[in-house]
């Protein structure tokens, strides 16, 4: 029986076209038990990283069933990015993430997809990934919306901030509140 979960992602992974690791990042559903120790286990990840790199490299698709894991990927001159998620995920979803993050790296790397490029901004790449997925929840699978969110600086300073607790300030506060409850209750919420 499935269960429906946000969690969705399993992996996000970049491995260089030598079989090197560039990032990898695994997740694993805080509520369920985990069949596998990829998460723990570095020498399980190496290993798992190795047969997907063998399995992948030069095919020419963008899916495959690896492991008891769906995987979708995308090649690049010297570099691959796979998305990967349990057998239950939906492809779909999992690719349209995988367009997210390469429509927001080629962004953010200003289209030169390469090794190289990758690496210079490895900062951007890394927050590109998490403003994309957190602890394997998909947050944004827009390739815009993710760039946004990665290159511009919040509008308003949090710290900047300035609340009047002078009897003035808390009055207007009051008073304030009171006139938008009398709105929404004249509107019948």
């Amino acid at each position: 029986m499935s269960h429906t979960t946000l969690f969705a992602v399993s992996a996000v992974i970049i491995l260089d076209n030598l079989q090197n690791r560039l990032y990898a990042k695994y997740y694993k559903c805080p509520h369920q038990e985990s069949e596998s120790d990829l998460v723990t286990s570095q020498k399980k990840q190496k290993h798992f990283e190795s047969e997907l790199f063998k399995k992948t490299y030069k095919q020419n698709a963008d899916i495959i069933l690896f492991d008891n894991h769906t995987v979708v990927y995308k090649e690049y001159s010297d570099f691959i990015v796979y998305v990967i998620g349990g057998l239950d995920q939906n492809e779909v979803m999992l690719y349209n993430v995988l367009q997210g993050l390469t429509g927001a790296f080629e962004t953010i790397l200003n289209s030169q997809m390469d090794k190289r490029s990758l690496l210079e901004n490895y900062d951007m790449v890394v927050i590109t990934i998490d403003e994309t997925v957190d602890d394997g929840i998909i947050l944004e699978t827009d390739a815009n919306a993710i760039t946004a969110r990665v290159t511009n600086p919040p509008t308003e300073d949090v710290n900047n901030i300035k609340i009047d607790l002078s009897e003035k300030g808390l009055l207007n506060a009051f008073n304030f509140a009171k006139k938008n409850i009398s709105e929404r209750l004249q509107q019948g919420f």
